[in-house]
């Protein structure tokens, strides 16, 4: 983001509207305080700053009315509203987005969080961070340094809304501990399947235990068991020493069938996938853009028995021109042929789906306990010269763990 704005911080709390100030001056931006909402209003509609950071709580005017009014002015259109406020209900929330809020920050301010919240505001982009890129089993050790050991969770971040976070493999301990220094937590857990590597690190994920926290853990149903019955089997004393009854934080389950929901404003489908049980691929669109988590997913080769053409068009459908597929790229093509029908990908396969359906970037994901870095390396070397081959458009990423891309 530019680092040269005008952001004008509205708050009546000086000191507050002060240690504000210090952080997006420290930043490289220009910053206007004002404590008096109707002043605020009029300077604003004056000087057309290109940001604005309002508290709600202020006397003679508040913020839900100071952005009513401005988003009622034409000539400050591109103006971007930014709600700061200890209100963390999420009546407020809404209310402040169907006001014409673009964003949501809730108090106290967090200097090591602020500006990375008002730049991916500002910059209205999707925020995607790999918190765990392996399969299966953590892969610890000097050989996995590069890529990281952790497993399967993936972050997706929007200007406003809560955060998405697919999967609960060992990558979601870094990232509860990530998210305790930044305040209240608002997510969305969208679970492909209750396989131990996507589910067994739910009991570490911190912000489950945090009273004030809103979390909706979701996924496919399997029969005659949910999404609840499935995450609280795994928490039972004989597994595991503390129980669901455990969480302090708001917490709802919801199963997901295949089809179109709508979840905080955001378009998401989800797709039944080639694997053992019910496995949900999902599929985010916001704004113009998407994103494809398709993990674990078997992609059979042609000549296979069990290859079914109607299943491929399915899935390039559904993952067709999306911005982002990331996907299981398990094994090899060597590899692949000792481990057929255990429910995951070879490069071959998923290098070919990338290309058919016009994918904009293909992370390379779900990589197999066995194989080291320099494995994934060649992994990345072999979807890649098929892509050139092919004098495809795909841009291949083999993503890292803690690798932040934006969409």
């Amino acid at each position: 983001m530019s680092r040269d704005l005008h952001i004008y911080v509205v708050d009546d709390n000086l000191a507050l509207a002060k240690t504000a100030e210090a952080v997006l001056e420290n930043a490289g931006h220009r910053v206007t305080v004002c404590t008096e909402s109707r002043r605020a209003l009029e300077a604003i509609e004056r000087d057309r700053p290109q940001v604005v950071l309002l508290d709600l709580m202020m006397p003679d005017m508040d913020g839900f009315e100071v952005c009513r009014r401005l988003r009622e002015n034409p000539a400050l259109a591109e103006l971007k509203i930014v709600i700061c406020s200890s209100k963390g209900y999420q009546q407020d929330r809404r209310r402040a987005a169907e006001l014409g809020a673009d964003g949501y920050i809730q108090k106290p301010i967090r200097a090591e969080s602020l500006m990375e919240q008002i730049d991916r505001i500002v910059e209205d982009r999707l925020e995607v961070t790999f918190w765990g890129v392996r399969g299966t089993l953590p892969r610890p050790g000097a050989d996995s340094v590069r890529y990281g050991g952790n497993t399967s969770c993936v972050t997706v971040e929007f200007p406003k809304g809560p955060l998405f976070v697919f999967d609960a493999g060992s990558g979601i301990k870094r990232l509860g501990d990530h998210l305790m220094t930044r305040g209240r937590v608002e997510a969305n857990l969208l679970l492909s399947h209750p396989h131990w590597d996507h589910i067994n690190a739910i009991p570490f994920f911190t912000p489950l235990y945090i009273p004030g926290n809103a979390i909706r853990i979701m996924g496919a149903s399997q029969g005659d068991k949910g999404v609840r019955d499935f995450v609280s089997a795994q928490m039972e004393g004989v597994y595991f020493p503390i129980t669901i009854q455990a969480f302090a934080s708001n917490v709802e389950f919801e199963d997901l069938s295949a089809g179109s929901h709508e979840l905080a404003e955001v378009e998401v489908r989800t797709m039944l996938l080639s694997h053992p049980g019910n496995c949900l691929g999902y599929r985010l669109s916001y704004g113009g853009r998407s994103l494809c988590y398709v993990t674990d997913n078997e992609l059979f080769l042609p000549d296979s028995e069990f290859f079914s053409a109607e299943y491929e068009a399915q899935l390039i459908e559904f993952v067709s021109g999306t911005d982002a597929l990331i996907t299981d790229t398990t094994y090899t093509d060597a590899e692949y042929t000792t481990k057929v029908g255990w429910g995951h990908s070879c490069v071959s396969q998923v290098a070919d789906l990338a290309h058919r359906a016009s994918v904009q970037t293909l992370y390379l994901y779900h990589h197999d306990p066995d194989q080291d870095d320099d494995a994934i390396d060649a992994k990345f070397a072999a979807v890649s010269g098929l892509l050139a081959d092919w004098d495809s458009s795909v841009r291949c990423v083999a993503p890292r763990e803690g690798d932040r891309v934006k969409i």
